[in-house]
């Protein structure tokens, strides 16, 4: 085996992600390009100012193409300097130089390694995003189809593992959904607002920027300094696409504070619906089942089994994300102007959360499209304690004929007998004597039936829905 081969990260231990899109998003050659992006914007940026020569940006922006760099020897030259950014300024000035010698001394221009790095930083996290975005918005869309679909479709709700009271799987598929969409709305805040360029300059006063201005625009005096940096962080905006910050932000870190955040809440959004699937799915609940793919969820050693292998990938995601965040968290406590060892951790530390979210974001679709939703199991679970799951309803319609307190405890000592007995609660309600306190049979009856126990449950699913036009159901039911 080749070296390159050994030292590939393809994804063995961490399946979530391999293959998705977001894994090549986040990868070091979709790294390596958004620094080399940031480096042309930052020239054309110049340039637009008339503070740098537009055909130098122009030949910058030509060479800047990742495929031009061989990122083995960019990785093994950041062992010297700390960061991969320095090397990659000498490998790309060596490039421009092989192109148009005069353009090569505009290369990085001014900059510092924590401009470009950040920079491209924010790029990549751009880009993974919108990709991490749409799944969502595929995952909600299915979920909504699920949630119209089974409005009435009862089940059990369970608090602590145990039978509660009936709920609907509507009611679920909405709650799903709207993690979903809590999710998603907390993502697109921060693409739109909290994913700025990084220009600071060495320690974040643009003295760089304004020196290498003065002397190639001597208009450009110190008493013009500050509109000319206005316009220059306003130009390297645009041309990145990303948000203008109000200042230069090496010790400040609150974009990846709030990136972190973002992907640990998605995350884990992800995972509520993932941890309910697989207690779902246990062969004595049975209530969903995944989507079937040939080979998919096989066991080494049990042919029988279909393992819940999407909500298992999903889970394990949002198990090591926030644990992941907080070290993006704790990197806010930074000294100086640019601390040694703190900047340089963040790095894998966003990568990671952004490949495993996407990963878990791209499973979720395949989940909620494909989820097989079981109605007639869930009936039979319902009824498994015999008009239980309702005594809450019978303790409520006993209580203006025995007292709040005597009616629960009636109903205590009656569900303790049924179960016991095996006999159904109203069957034990009607037999003990005066129970019924004016309440015929047919009327516990009526009253042990879980399906008129269902609460609010088809019109907040309605109210869940109501921004939701109306769509052909997607998956399966049986």
């Amino acid at each position: 085996m080749t070296d390159e081969g050994l030292l590939v990260d393809a994804g063995l231990l961490s399946p979530v992600r391999a293959g998705t899109a977001v894994e090549a998003a986040v990868g070091d050659r979709a790294w390596l390009q958004a620094m080399l992006d940031a480096e042309a914007a930052l020239a054309r940026a110049q340039a637009s100012l008339g503070t740098l020569p537009g055909e130098a940006a122009a030949v910058i922006t030509e060479a800047a193409r990742a495929e031009r760099f061989d990122l083995r020897a960019l990785a093994l030259a950041s062992r010297e300097t700390a960061n991969p950014v320095v090397g990659l300024v000498q490998a790309l000035t060596a490039v421009v130089r092989g192109i148009d010698p005069e353009a090569a001394d505009f290369v990085h221009r001014g900059s510092t390694s924590q401009d470009i790095f950040d920079t491209g930083a924010m790029l990549v996290a751009a880009r993974a995003l919108r990709l991490v975005r749409a799944d969502l918005a595929r995952t909600a869309q299915a979920l909504a189809g699920l949630a119209r679909t089974h409005r009435d479709t009862l089940m059990p709700g369970r608090t602590l593992a145990l039978h509660a009271v009936p709920t609907t799987f509507g009611l679920k598929a909405a709650g799903w959904r709207a993690l979903v969409l809590d999710a998603d709305a907390r993502l697109a805040r921060i693409l739109d607002e909290g994913l700025p360029v990084s220009l600071g300059g060495a320690a974040g006063t643009l003295a760089g920027y304004l020196e290498y201005a003065d002397i190639d625009r001597p208009d450009v005096a110190a008493d013009t300094a500050h509109p000319y940096l206005d316009r220059l962080v306003d130009a390297f905006a645009a041309e990145t696409g990303l948000a203008r910050p109000v200042l230069p932000w090496h010790a400040l870190r609150t974009p990846l504070a709030d990136l972190a955040a973002a992907l640990a809440f998605t995350a884990g959004a992800l995972g509520k619906i993932a941890v309910d699937v697989q207690a779902l799915t246990r062969t004595e609940v049975g209530e969903v089942a995944e989507p079937t793919a040939a080979g998919r969820g096989s066991s080494s050693a049990m042919p029988h089994k279909r393992n819940p292998v999407l909500a298992t990938l999903i889970r394990a995601a949002a198990l090591q994300v926030p644990v992941i965040a907080a070290g993006l968290t704790q990197c806010l406590v930074t000294e100086d102007e640019r601390a040694a060892g703190v900047w340089h951790a963040e790095w894998q530390l966003l990568r990671e959360c952004l490949r495993l979210t996407g990963g878990a974001a791209h499973t979720a679709v395949e989940l909620a499209e494909g989820l097989e939703v079981r109605a007639g199991r869930m009936r039979e679970n319902l009824d498994l304690t015999g008009g239980q799951v309702v005594s809450e309803r019978i303790a409520a319609r006993l209580a203006p004929r025995l007292g709040k307190a005597a009616a629960k405890q009636l109903l205590t000592e009656a569900s303790a007998t049924a179960a016991e007995s095996g006999r159904p609660l109203g069957t034990v309600l009607t037999g003990m004597s005066g129970a019924g306190h004016g309440l015929d049979a047919q009327y516990i009856a009526r009253l042990c039936d879980p399906a008129g126990y269902s609460g609010a449950a088809g019109a907040l699913v309605d109210r869940a829905l109501a921004d939701v036009p109306q769509s052909p159901p997607r998956g399966p039911t049986a």
